[in-house]
């Protein structure tokens, strides 16, 4: 029984370290699939994801300078993905400095997120460690809200039919 709960706990863990996936994913699989508590997930969930933003945030120009400097598929997708984020958010950054990226990793869609956070953070300037405290709160707001949908989800009697 407790082997299957540390499988469970790690499972949730890694889920939230993948780019994709990432919290959005992990709170519904702990929850849902793998039947933690809604808090159990969510500490997991954030705990797993902000595993990347450290290393990301630190990691990041390194990678960069080598990924762009010779010609690869990764290398042009990074350059594409930062003169986005330049170009789309150089404004809120101007104005708000890294409390910009609090609403960006915050709100769970698809192309937000740590991950994203990080590469904005890079690309935009901000601080490292400025940039970790604003991706963690937002971490901790999407974690919120992803776990409100999922336990709303879950009473809902027409979802559980079947």
């Amino acid at each position: 029984m407790a082997l299957r709960f540390k499988e469970t706990m790690l499972t949730t863990f890694l889920i939230a370290m993948t780019p994709i996936g990432e919290l959005r994913a992990a709170i519904p699989v702990g929850i849902a699939d793998q039947g933690l508590s809604w808090w159990e997930a969510y500490l997991l969930a954030v705990a797993g994801n902000m595993v990347p933003v450290i290393i990301l945030l630190w990691m990041l120009p390194p990678m960069s300078r080598w990924l762009t400097s010779f010609e690869n598929p990764i290398g042009r997708l990074l350059i594409w993905r930062t003169n986005s984020l330049v170009e789309r958010h150089t404004i809120s950054v101007q104005r708000w400095g890294a409390w910009a990226l609090v609403p960006f990793v915050a709100i769970p869609l698809p192309i937000t997120g740590a991950w994203t956070g990080c590469l904005a953070a890079w690309a935009l300037g901000i601080r490292r460690r400025s940039a970790l405290g604003a991706i963690f709160i937002g971490l901790l707001l999407a974690g919120a809200v992803v776990s409100l949908v999922v336990q709303l989800s879950l009473d809902l009697p027409f979802i559980n039919e079947g």
